[in-house]
């Protein structure tokens, strides 16, 4: 019985979604949910469907941030971490600074709609926001594929490494 409660919820937040989709032009709901699971809002009562929506693509951003962060600037890094770093090349680590300004520029815009709640500039940064996540997906895709390639060298050349 608790799905049965748990699809009606979310099948409101889609058509809730669906008019502030037709007022706002945004995106497709099943495209945003594929890169943001913003089916999790159908689990929070909210009146600030945008709001929420929005916190789950900033999660998202924060975390690649956060990880991108650390390649770029490595103190204290985990040891993965250093792993990968010896598995990009200078592109890579080019393509890497440039995801992360642009990631951090959804930041500040988001830290500007946090001070000063408007649904209509929540709706513009949902558009904004899934633009850009799926024009720096498609570089961070390439940064991850280089670190498959390049992953057995990497390790096996570390085996001078700290447990040798």
């Amino acid at each position: 019985m608790v799905k049965d409660k748990e699809e009606s919820c979310l099948e409101q937040v889609k058509k809730d979604y669906a008019e502030l989709r037709e007022k706002y032009s945004l995106p497709n709901f099943d495209d945003l949910n594929k890169d943001f699971q913003i089916e999790k809002v159908a689990e929070t009562e909210t009146e600030l469907l945008l709001k929420e929506i929005r916190r789950f693509m900033f999660d998202k951003f924060s975390n690649y941030m956060r990880f991108l962060e650390t390649l770029l600037n490595p103190v204290n890094a985990s040891i993965f971490t250093f792993s990968v770093l010896k598995t990009l090349s200078v592109e890579d680590k080019k393509i890497a600074e440039n995801i992360y300004k642009r990631l951090m520029k959804l930041e500040v815009d988001l830290m500007e709609i946090d001070i000063e709640y408007s649904e209509e500039k929540e709706a513009e940064f949902i558009k904004k926001g899934f633009k850009e996540w799926n024009e720096v997906k498609k570089s961070w895709l390439k940064i991850i594929r280089s670190v498959k390639k390049n992953w057995d060298n990497s390790v096996k050349n570390d085996s001078k490494g700290y447990f040798a």
